[in-house]
């Protein structure tokens, strides 16, 4: 089938001779032609109106035909270019066709000449239309595709909840968050009392809209980020970010409140209960599977006490409440009785290997209960204010270390101290730094605070005003667990901010999904292009540091290098040579 060609084709003509171009204009007049005397008037015309033919000389004087030929594809893509020259040779022609011109006519021209070249130009810029229509359909037909490929793969085709493979997925993200933020995740299964007894009384019709209803009943109920999901037969599955134990019991009464009221069944009333099986994290487990068969434990034995029940994962809700009452009412002395211990993780080079820095990770030793992980006592911290002190503690301790070790004389380096959201929050919050900076003698060069993207972008022109205070002091900035929050670029070009650290859950499958390839090497990209550091966290393998350094990474951290580290157990890896780093790796076996 011959392509469709437009009934009045729009031709723009460029040349510095007004003969030629009266005389192209002439020979094209049943077309709709517009005239230029330069390649750069040209392309204001370009800038302002299509045309489906630009014919122009080679040389004019300032841009030539040849360089203007890519400025004209740029724009307009399906519009073709006819080059005419006075100079003789088939080595112009090979340059013009190279430079990405359709035709190449020769002065003195012909008539017949000149119009059977349009004519030809013009199939051609229909066949470019064409074949550019089809492929908008294409891909508008594959993103359906996909879309509904995705569908039936992460959704529940009866409540079009995500299934139990998007919430698996979403949990492991979550996780890998939360760990990091040292947060706490309820994760929940609720189970229908009545589904088996509907389906065998009324029918399955019925126990299909039971459980639509009940789905939508849930999804109403949760706050944006969490995840209702259907997990299978009669079971829920609910993911949601909790800010201590106390929000959970608030959560399951507004969960089985939304379920008090009476469903309709093709006019038939139900009213139904449910059996609801609750677990933490970080508390009862730490990895995605371990999570849900707690879960499902818990909700095991909620059935098991007849239903409209629920329970935690514990053996004993009250002994558990009594450890984070307990907690909660040591955490106020810690500080006095001076309980709380750094450790310090390395930040090498990629390249040499040379530890650049270290980061400052706050442990609780505890004087019944031992040393406790962060994500036992920082939520507790952040939810009574005590997050404040035992912030300033963390960056005082941080930084009179690291002036110590330069005392010592081991090389100089960044310290990296954590701020919390409700540190970033303070109005003093730079004031605090520099008295702490004066009292310790550390030079500001030699800290770095660590933020996250949720804090920073919470308020994002405030949060550039007091990062910039604290840039003016010397002070390096970097945005921690990048990728995991919401960042604005148009406000991430304005931040005074000198790194971003990739989060741990995208390296840790760098070298086997190319997703999470694909993710880190735009965000090195990215960093650079704004003159930014790039620290990835992490790391664990060879093969993660090779690909690193594949993709120009700056800087690396995790346990293929060293675990946190008590002081004296630093300054002797501080001493080894960057060679010997990755044979003292803290990766067990």
């Amino acid at each position: 089938m011959e392509p469709v060609i437009s009934t009045n084709p729009k031709i723009l003509v460029i040349d510095d001779d007004e003969q030629i171009r009266r005389l192209l204009v002439e020979i094209l007049e049943h077309y709709d032609c517009r005239a230029s005397v330069s390649a750069e008037e040209a392309l204001l015309v370009l800038a302002e109106e299509r045309f489906d033919i630009v014919i122009s000389d080679i040389n004019m004087g300032g841009m030539s035909g040849l360089e203007l030929v890519p400025h004209v594809h740029s724009i307009f893509p399906d519009s073709v270019v006819l080059i005419i020259s006075g100079q003789n040779g088939i080595g112009s022609a090979i340059e013009a066709m190279r430079a990405g011109a359709f035709d190449y006519v020769m002065k003195p021209f012909e008539t017949r000449q000149v119009e059977t070249a349009v004519e030809r130009a013009l199939k051609h810029s229909a066949l470019l239309k064409e074949k550019r229509l089809y492929e908008a359909q294409l891909e508008t037909l594959l993103h359906e595709r996909t879309q509904e490929v995705n569908r039936l793969a992460f959704y529940d085709t009866l409540t079009e909840l995500p299934n139990r493979t998007l919430f698996k997925d979403r949990l492991e993200q979550a996780v890998a968050v939360a760990q990091r933020a040292h947060k706490l995740l309820g994760i929940l299964f609720i189970s229908l009392d009545q589904l088996k007894k509907v389906n065998n009384t009324l029918g399955h019709m019925a126990g299909d809209v039971l459980m639509k209803q009940v789905a939508e009943r849930l999804k109403h109920r949760v706050i944006e980020g969490d995840t209702v999901a259907r997990y299978g037969g009669d079971e829920f599955a609910v993911l949601t970010h909790i800010g201590g134990t106390r929000d959970v019991f608030e959560i399951i009464g507004s969960l089985r409140e939304a379920l008090h009221p009476a469903f309709d069944l093709s006019g038939q009333e139900l009213f139904a209960t449910t059996s609801i099986g609750v677990c933490i994290f970080p508390h009862d487990g730490i990895e995605t599977e371990s999570l849900l068969r707690n879960a499902g434990s818990a909700l095991h034995r909620a059935k098991k006490s007849s239903g409209d029940d629920y329970q935690f994962y514990t053996e004993d809700m009250n002994s558990k409440a009594s450890r984070q009452f307990a907690l909660e009412s040591s955490l106020r002395y810690a500080i006095e009785n001076e309980e709380f211990v750094l450790h310090y993780q390395p930040r090498l080079a990629v390249d040499s290997l040379k530890i650049t820095g270290v980061e400052a990770l706050v442990r609780w030793q505890h004087p019944q209960l031992g040393l406790l992980s962060p994500a036992e006592f920082i939520p507790l911290a952040e939810d009574n204010g005590l997050i404040l002190p035992v912030g300033e503690w963390v960056l005082r301790t941080a930084c009179r270390q690291n002036r110590e070790w330069q005392d010592k004389g081991f090389a100089p380096m960044r310290v990296g101290v954590n701020v919390s959201a409700r540190q970033f929050q303070q109005e003093n919050l730079a004031e605090i730094v520099l008295q702490i900076l004066k009292d310790t003698g550390l030079p500001p060069a030699s800290l770095d605070l660590e933020l996250t993207e949720s804090s920073i972008m919470s308020n994002a022109q405030a949060s550039i005003d007091v990062l910039a205070r604290l840039k003016a002091m010397g002070v390096t900035i970097s945005v921690d667990d990048f990728g995991t929050g919401f960042s604005s670029l148009s406000y991430l070009k304005r931040l005074p901010i000198d790194a971003l650290k990739i989060d741990q859950s995208f390296v840790r499958d760098l070298t086997t999904d190319p997703d999470d390839a694909a993710l880190v090497m735009t965000i090195v990209t990215l960093a650079h292009n704004l003159r930014l550091q790039v620290v990835a966290e992490g790391v664990e393998t060879e093969d993660q540091l090779r690909f690193l350094r594949l993709l120009r990474c700056d800087e690396v951290q995790g346990y293929l290098f060293s675990k946190p580290l008590p002081v004296r157990e630093l300054e002797l890896l501080l001493a080894l040579d960057p060679s010997e780093l990755v044979a003292h790796s803290a990766l067990p076996g």
